[in-house]
């Protein structure tokens, strides 16, 4: 007489692979999240530099003095090719010359 041995795998081997995975994501999930948040914030301080520069280059060509308020329809398209747009959702302010352009995210900041 022969036995049919059936083959698969215990409770207990599932369970194990299961604790494996959840370690596994547990320790994956915030890693992408914070890889996430730290480009779209170096990604704006970027845009930032590109509009600073935009707006100096701006100042340059039409002599324009410290605190001299140049519009967006002055940067694009001759500086910008478009005005950029923050990845967090916030807004950019062009501000005066001689001052930083500012987002309204408050980590995103130019390092100088």
């Amino acid at each position: 007489m022969k036995f049919n041995k059936r083959r698969g795998f215990t409770l207990i081997e599932i369970m194990i692979v299961v604790l494996i995975i959840g370690i596994l994501v547990a320790i994956a999930v915030p890693n992408f999240v914070q890889a996430r948040d730290s480009s779209r914030k170096n990604t704006c301080i970027a845009n930032l530099k590109q509009i600073d520069s935009a707006k100096e280059q701006w100042a340059m060509d039409n002599k324009a003095d410290t605190g001299a308020l140049p519009a967006q329809a002055d940067l694009t398209p001759t500086y910008l090719k478009a005005f950029p747009s923050c990845p967090s959702g916030g807004t950019y302010a062009i501000n005066a010359i001689g001052t930083d352009p500012t987002c309204t995210t408050a980590t995103h900041v130019l390092p100088y």
